[in-house]
């Protein structure tokens, strides 16, 4: 029998209701489910890290040093040995290592022997970065040179150089080391000649600053010393006659000639003095011997005499001059090689110690000292640069025969005369 919904009693009509309401929503679960599960959603891959390259090192800056010296005039024997010197030291320094791992660079300036052009390739080397200079020879230049470097406050070192007046007392970025300020040199002259018992001693010496800076230290150390002197001042070669002037000596009776502040006359004066002087020793003007003995040859033997700063006789002579033969066309280690050598081995130092500023590497020279391969004496200095140690040795040339392996042009050698007493420092009128 079919009784209408709104016919049942109310308890079955809600029953029915709920009945009709189940079956929608189960007809609407019952929608079949897709054929195959929806892809799982991929994580993102994991960064694979390239290969690791270390980065290329960048190398460190080079300590640069300028060389500042005559390469092609006057004084070339001289400016090629300093050259060289402070060459050889840079390149050993540079195999050991460096100074902590950073190499010395040398940068080559040519003074030309003209003032002009010497404070101008001075100037060039500041630009360049170089954290000191060294290699000057010629007094010349090294006046208006040294007064470029107290105003830039870069450390100069002196070759030679030797006039008193590249110092003042207010310089304190120039150093000599190896030739003393020229008052300073005869007292070695001096002392020879007392140590000799003579009574006549005679000088000819060059008319330009050296020369009359010699004249004077003659004239001031030779004034009351009971030896009689008397001084020539004579023209620079190529044009000169030194007959007239060695002439002069002879006629004085000069027991020994100072040719010590004419250093291109040095060759002629010797020569001359064999005929004209009979055999008295002729003091030269710390040339390299080489160029003195090349000239002479066999008149060299006995009687050439020079002084130095290098000790030809020491074995720390002997190791560095073999070691600067097999490195350098030169065939003997002057002493100005000795001086180029140490010049950059004290300013690796320096910068090892406080760094590349300049200014600080001239305080950390002026605060220590040095014993410095083939040297004579220690090398320290006073307030204004001066040599505070200074001791020459006075050698005259003897037929040898040469330690082995340290002369490669001939057989001569040196005979020591005298190691001076140490030099009083010379301090600067001004």
């Amino acid at each position: 029998m079919n009784t209408p919904l709104g016919h049942l009693p109310a308890k079955l009509a809600r029953l029915a209701l709920l009945f009709a309401v189940c079956s929608l929503v189960l007809a609407a679960c019952a929608t079949p489910p897709p054929t195959s599960p929806p892809a799982a959603t991929a994580a993102p891959p994991t960064a694979v890290p390239p290969t690791a390259v270390p980065p290329t090192p960048v190398p460190a800056e080079p300590i640069k040093i300028g060389t500042l010296t005559d390469l092609t005039s006057s004084f070339t024997p001289w400016g090629v040995q300093a050259r060289d010197g402070m060459a050889l030291a840079a390149k050993e320094i540079n195999e050991a290592g460096g100074v902590d791992g950073r190499m010395i660079e040398i940068i080559v300036q040519d003074t030309e022997n003209n003032a002009d052009i010497g404070v101008d390739r001075f100037e060039r080397l500041v630009e360049d970065g170089v954290v000191a200079v060294g290699g000057i020879i010629s007094s010349g230049v090294g006046v208006p040179v040294a007064a470029a470097a107290e105003q830039a406050k870069m450390p100069l070192f002196l070759v030679k150089s030797g006039t008193q007046a590249a110092l003042t007392r207010n310089s304190r970025y120039t150093f000599r080391t190896c030739l003393p300020a020229a008052p300073m040199d005869a007292a070695p002259v001096l002392q020879y000649a007392r140590e000799k018992g003579f009574t006549k001693v005679g000088g000819i010496v060059a008319d330009y600053p050296w020369g009359q800076a010699m004249k004077a230290a003659i004239e001031n150390t030779f004034k009351d010393s009971g030896i009689e002197f008397t001084i020539e001042v004579a023209p620079v070669p190529p044009t000169t006659d030194f007959t007239p002037f060695v002439r002069a000596m002879a006629d004085f009776g000069a027991q020994m000639i100072v040719g010590t502040g004419h250093p291109p006359g040095n060759s002629a004066i010797v020569a001359l003095s064999a005929d004209l002087a009979g055999n008295v020793p002729v003091t030269g003007s710390w040339v390299p011997p080489t160029l003195a003995v090349g000239g002479l040859q066999e008149l060299a033997i006995g009687r050439f005499s020079d002084f130095a700063c290098a000790d030809y006789f020491s074995d720390s002579y002997a190791d560095l001059a073999k070691r600067y033969l097999a490195f350098s066309d030169n065939k003997l280690m002057s002493d100005d090689a000795v001086a180029g050598y140490a010049i950059v081995q004290i300013v690796a130092r320096a910068v090892k110690a406080v760094g590349d500023d300049p200014a600080a590497i001239a305080a950390y020279v002026h605060a220590n000292s040095f014993d410095m391969p083939g040297y004579g004496h220690t090398l320290s200095w006073t307030e204004w640069g001066e040599m505070a140690e200074a001791r020459p040795l006075f050698t005259i040339i003897s037929a040898g025969p040469a330690p082995a392996g340290l002369n490669e042009a001939g057989d001569w050698w040196f005979e020591l005369l005298t190691h001076s007493d140490p030099l009083e420092p010379y301090m600067p009128e001004q």
